[in-house]
Formats: structure tokens, C-alpha cells, sequence
């Protein structure tokens, strides 16, 4: 990159708050960016990328997010340490990892990676991390935990988890781990034994590793981001990035089950299809609208185009060197979820608590935009399904999350749905997990 645009995002990282760009978003685009055919603008660029990062503030006391009508929202659990997913255990107990980045010395060196660092900052998300798995238990059912537990600690930026009869699997940054559980434990002591190996280093650029299990069991699907932006680290050190893995339990060994997915997450089977489904942050640096988040069922050996394409073969030609061979090959997202969005959770509404119209749809978490004007995200939506594909506008489920004076009380990522039905919601920022119910079933008010 020229020192010349090197310089000049230094100075827009120190013009903070303003956002360092003419960029504006136009509304009526901004709105054809959700859906399975999104109307894409053209790509922008500008010496001085946007920035419009959103302040960390936490919530005022008594303070939470706003559910849509129809629905409630009460905290279940408070006072936590950047909790970023959640997993439900079958007895109801509720895992929450506590959780941010490792050390990486090599992402962002350089003026870049300093003003990088200063945005990340601002927007809450540069804390040590925890490293723990905490347990929470609401025993008398008022939607409230009251036990709260260190279930695992000293694990490596930990993030995805899943429980498959007797083993428990932790995603840790750098690999999957294998603990003994039995129903009904608080603490897990025994030493984790290695699984597999996932992509690290010193780059690691997306750092965070989802996890699932196959519906017989015989499986695993890790998740793996991106070294980079757009490739900028050079490709070979893309290898076996921006993919989801598929690992066999019995072995460990891996291979690429889909490929071409700058940062998946929320790893998830879909009840009425039993295809897996993943949430997928896209590039950035190409304007406000530009390029949607999405989510997207992954197919064995499919290429879904990053880096060199978007949205299926809109080719993205900052990149270097091209690969039409590869473009021709890309098949486009299943729903797109707005620009810049940051979709990081997503898990399928499996329970029967709510309207039966909302029975087999997508709740996604989106952790908002720090790039946008205006910013987008900040809200927890949901997206109906029938016959396994989606089929509707998104709605609102959980939105307040940034106050009047844009900065963010709080960041939903994980979602995942509990043993009763109800929605839970890691918040990183408010250091919170929020349970979402109809409002005529609240069992907290």
C-alpha cells in the first residue's frame, strides 16, 4: 500500500469520531442488500477508507435491549468477561465462552495495523482474554441464572463448542480439543485431548474457530476465517482459510468441505432441510453498500468466490493476481444480510415456543458495522424459513443496542436456542447473555 494512503488513514484513525470519508449510504440500497437477489452498487474507493466506529460504553445500570412487539427480553446472565458464544447443554445448563483474541503479532504491522488496533479499541474489542468456558444454571426455571460457574479455563481464545454423548469439543484458536463430560457437571478438570489442528499463527487474522457436530455424530464442521482483508497477506497465506473444515471424531483429520468464505460462523444444520448453514462476513474497502454479509447453506466441494469474487462472480479486482478459472466456478450466497453488518451468530429456531410461523427460520446476531455511515447492524433479526430455504424480509428481534448518541451499549454475536425454546444472545460489549421469549411466555418480567 503507498505510504501516501498509509498516511492518510493514520490521520483519519486520529480524526475519530469523524467518519473519515464522504461515503454515504443510500437508504433505498442499503435496503436491496438483504434477500437471496440483492441489488449490488458499484464498487467506490476513496484515499481514506470509512470509518465510523461506534464507542463501547456498556450498558447504564438496569439498562437493556429493545424486543420487538410481541417478544420480551430479560438478562439471564450479567458481569461476564466478553462472552461471545453460547452452547446448551441437553439438561438446560448454558456454556458461555468468555473469550477475545490471541496474540498476533504479524496481523496489521505497520501504520495500517496501528490505526486498525485504535478502531478495534474504540469499539470494545481489544481486552484480554478470558480463556474460559463458564457454566450457567437457572435451577428454579424464572429465566434468570443463578449458578455461574468456571466450567473449563486456561484454553487459547476459545470459541466454538459442541457436545457430542460424552465428549465435549472446544474450537480454541489453534485447535479442537476432547474433554469427558457427564450430565450434570459444573467444572471440567481433566486435561483436553487434542482432536486436530487448525490454521493459526502469528497472522491470524480472523482468530475466532466455530464448531458443530453432524446429526449422527460422526463429524465435526470448523470454521475457519480469513488471514486478511482481501488476500492483502499474499495468498499462501490463505491455506486452508476461509473455509469450513470437516473433521472426522474417530481420526482427526480434516479436509475442506466448502471454500471461499471470507470469515463463517455460527455453524448450523437446518431442521427442515438438514443442510449446514453458516453466517459469512464479506470484504470490506469497497463502500458502504458494498459487499453484503450473508448467510448461506455450504455445499460439499463448492467455492463460494473470496477472495476474487463476490456475491457469486462479481470479480473483485483489487485482487492479485486473478483467478478467473476459480470465479467461473463461484456460486452466489442463499440470502444476503446487509452490508458491513458483522453477522456473526446464527442458529435455527428448533424449539416450540414461538409463533409457529417462525418455526425452522434463522435468528442471526449482528455485531455492527465500524466501517459504515450510517452504521448497520447492531441488532439481532430473524429471517423466516419454509421448505428449507428463506422465505421472507428480515425482522427485528432485539435492536437498542446503540443508544441516541451512537455509542454501543452493547454487541450481540452468539444466538443459540435453550432447552424451553426461548433465544439466547451473547453480548460482548454489555458482558451480558439476553433471553428473548414471547412476550406472553416471559418468565421474567
Amino acid at each position: 500500500m503507498p505510504n501516501r494512503l498509509l498516511l492518510a488513514i493514520a490521520i483519519g484513525a486520529l480524526a475519530l469520531p469523524l467518519a473519515a470519508c464522504n461515503e454515504q449510504s443510500d437508504t433505498a440500497v442499503a435496503e436491496q442488500t438483504f434477500g437471496p437477489s440483492p441489488t449490488l452498487p458499484a464498487p467506490q474507493s476513496s484515499l481514506i477508507p470509512t470509518i465510523n466506529v461506534a464507542p463501547a460504553t456498556g450498558w447504564p445500570s438496569g439498562g437493556k435491549p429493545t424486543a420487538a412487539n410481541g417478544m420480551a427480553v430479560n438478562a439471564f446472565a450479567t458481569g461476564l468477561d466478553h462472552p461471545r458464544t453460547v452452547y446448551v447443554l441437553p439438561n438446560g445448563d448454558v456454556l458461555v465462552a468468555e473469550t477475545n483474541a490471541p496474540p498476533k503479532p504479524d496481523d496489521g504491522k505497520g501504520i495500517r495495523g496501528w490505526a486498525q488496533k485504535l478502531f478495534m479499541k474504540r469499539a470494545g474489542s481489544v481486552t484480554p482474554s478470558a480463556n474460559r468456558i463458564t457454566l450457567l444454571r437457572d435451577a428454579d426455571g424464572d429465566g434468570i441464572a443463578e449458578i455461574k460457574n468456571v466450567f473449563l479455563e486456561n484454553l487459547n481464545s476459545p470459541f466454538g463448542m459442541v457436545l457430542v454423548g460424552n465428549d465435549f469439543y472446544v474450537a480454541n484458536t489453534d485447535a479442537i480439543l476432547k474433554f469427558p463430560y457427564r450430565e450434570g457437571d459444573t467444572k471440567i478438570t481433566a486435561p483436553g485431548v487434542k482432536l486436530a489442528d487448525l490454521p493459526a499463527g502469528t497472522i491470524n487474522h480472523h482468530w475466532t474457530k466455530d464448531l458443530t457436530a453432524s446429526p449422527d455424530g460422526s463429524k465435526l464442521y470448523a470454521t475457519v476465517g480469513s488471514n486478511s482483508n482481501v488476500g492483502e497477506n499474499g495468498i499462501e497465506a490463505e491455506a486452508n482459510r476461509a473455509d469450513v473444515l470437516e473433521v472426522d471424531r474417530a481420526s482427526g483429520k480434516w479436509r475442506v468441505f466448502a471454500s471461499g468464505l471470507r470469515n463463517p460462523n455460527g455453524p448450523s444444520f437446518q431442521p427442515q432441510s438438514g443442510a449446514l448453514w453458516v453466517a459469512v462476513n464479506e470484504r470490506d474497502e469497497l463502500g458502504n453498500d458494498l459487499v453484503p454479509d450473508y448467510m448461506t447453506s455450504v455445499k460439499d466441494g463448492a467455492f463460494y468466490g473470496w477472495p476474487y469474487s463476490y456475491f457469486g462472480q462479481h470479480v473483485d479486482t483489487r485482487v492479485e493476481p486473478q483467478r478467473p478459472d476459480l470465479v467461473a466456478k463461484a456460486i452466489p450466497p442463499d440470502y444476503a444480510l446487509g452490508a458491513h453488518t458483522a453477522s456473526l451468530g446464527l442458529t435455527f429456531n428448533t424449539g416450540n415456543l414461538f409463533p409457529e410461523a417462525m418455526a425452522g427460520g434463522a435468528f442471526i446476531g449482528q455485531h455492527g458495522s465500524w466501517n459504515r455511515k450510517p452504521p448497520s447492524g447492531y441488532k439481532v433479526i430473524f429471517v423466516p424459513f419454509a421448505g428449507g430455504m428463506p422465505s421472507g424480509k428480515p425482522q427485528d428481534v432485539l435492536t437498542g443496542f446503540l443508544n441516541d448518541k451512537g455509542e454501543a451499549q452493547g454487541r450481540p454475536v452468539g444466538v443459540r436456542i435453550d432447552k424451553q425454546g426461548a433465544l439466547l444472545v451473547a453480548d460482548d460489549v454489555g458482558n451480558a447473555v439476553w433471553r428473548v421469549t414471547p412476550s406472553a411466555k416471559s418468565a421474567a418480567r
